[in-house]
């Protein structure tokens, strides 16, 4: 592998944990060393950053949130009757 992609791997230490994880970025990387940018983008949908990804992590936060109210107020409803 180059030095600049191993410098770069040193700089950016999530990145350099995604390609020990993943091996066939060493294989990629060291042919063809202009796919560096491919490397963030999958990288980034490994941890889960794109924006989709995070979108969903939202809603799914705000239907628990939702669930939790409407469970709250059965519970105060029903303590009311009672």
């Amino acid at each position: 592998m180059r030095i600049e992609i191993q410098e770069y791997l040193d700089s950016r230490p999530e990145e350099k944990l995604f390609v020990r994880m993943h091996p066939e970025w060493y294989r990629k990387l060291s042919r063809s060393p202009w796919e560096l940018s491919h490397l963030k983008s999958a990288a980034n949908q490994f941890y889960g950053r794109t924006f989709s990804q995070r979108l969903d992590r939202f809603n799914q936060r705000a239907s628990m949130m939702s669930m939790l109210v409407s469970m709250a107020q059965a519970m105060s409803a029903q303590k009311s009757k009672d």
